[in-house]
This record gives C-alpha cells, sequence and structure tokens, in this order.
C-alpha cells in the first residue's frame, strides 16, 4: 500500500453510524463496528466486516523514547497510516505523548449480495435499535478497510477530547 492509497482510503470513508458513548477517560473503550466496502472484483456485492476496536489510554505515561501508538491486531497498514498523518500536518501530537493502543480484534467477514445502499440502511437500522451503545456502522474502502477503522477509531479520539480533558481537570491532573 502506498501513500495514494492511504490518502484515497482517508477520503471515501464515512461514519454512518456514529456510537452514542466516546471514549472513556480513564478506561478501555470497544467499539462493536460494522465496516462495509464494495468489493472490486464481486459486482453487486458489499462485503461487511464485524469485530471490535479497542482503544485503551495508557496505565502510566512512559518515557519520551517509549512514547508511541500501539496498534496490536492491525497489519503494517496500521504504522503507514499514522505515518502519513504525521506528514501530512495531522496534529497526532496527544496520541504519540500518551502512548495510545488500540487493537483489533474478533474480526469477521461476510459477502451480502445487494447493493451498497440497501445494505448501509439495514445496518444503520440494526444498529439504532440494538441498544449498544457502542455499535459503530462505517463505509470504507476494501482494499485499505484497517485504514477506514483507523480513521473512525481517530475521530472518536477527537470527539472525546473535551470530555476527556473535563475529567483531567476535575480530578486535577491539568
Amino acid at each position: 500500500m502506498d501513500e495514494a492509497a492511504v490518502s484515497y482510503a482517508l477520503r471515501h470513508t464515512r461514519i454512518l453510524y456514529v456510537p452514542d458513548r466516546r471514549i472513556d477517560t480513564f478506561g478501555e473503550t470497544r467499539f462493536n463496528y460494522r465496516l462495509l466496502s464494495e468489493p472490486m472484483d464481486d459486482v453487486g456485492a458489499v462485503r461487511v466486516r464485524s469485530g471490535w476496536v479497542e482503544a485503551t489510554k495508557p496505565k502510566i505515561v512512559r518515557p519520551r523514547h517509549l512514547r508511541g501508538v500501539e496498534a496490536e491486531g492491525f497489519s503494517a497498514q496500521a504504522a503507514l497510516f499514522f505515518e502519513w498523518m504525521e506528514r501530512h500536518g495531522a496534529s497526532l501530537q496527544a496520541l504519540f505523548h500518551y502512548g495510545f493502543r488500540f487493537s483489533r480484534t474478533e474480526v469477521s467477514s461476510e459477502l451480502v449480495h445487494d447493493d451498497l445502499p440497501t445494505v448501509a440502511d439495514r445496518l444503520r437500522e440494526e444498529a439504532l435499535h440494538s441498544g449498544d451503545s457502542y455499535r459503530a456502522v462505517i463505509l470504507g474502502v476494501d482494499d485499505a478497510w484497517e485504514i477506514s477503522l483507523l480513521r473512525f477509531t481517530l475521530e472518536m479520539i477527537q470527539q472525546s477530547h473535551e470530555i476527556n480533558i473535563f475529567d483531567f481537570r476535575r480530578r486535577g491532573l491539568l
């Protein structure tokens, strides 16, 4: 995968259903995702990947030379994603300073022979009625689906930022 593929995946990823919950300030957060993509070699089909992605803040602040982002369960695409984000001016200082850890587990995949809007609508409805406040539905790029999943995770970090800062201040940590 090259830089153009990362850029393409980032531009074409859409969050179709945003979880009600955000990333917990002092704990672990596991999002239950459904990631839809259209396989290039199977017209009229939608690949639906299901699984869990976890964002964990570190238990301790690590020394500067050991800080960084860990991506457990992801392929080399994860490292390429973070490198691309840094080169293109994305503000990842908080990620690198505190040493976030991302993990991807329990992935399953199925091929659904239907059109994308129909599958997307069905999965949004399922998410709405599931009672799962950590459920997400993501539209991504098939061959770069992990990049799409990481983009979702970073968006959740950005949306959680103000709440996390408030929690740190309330406890006198900032």
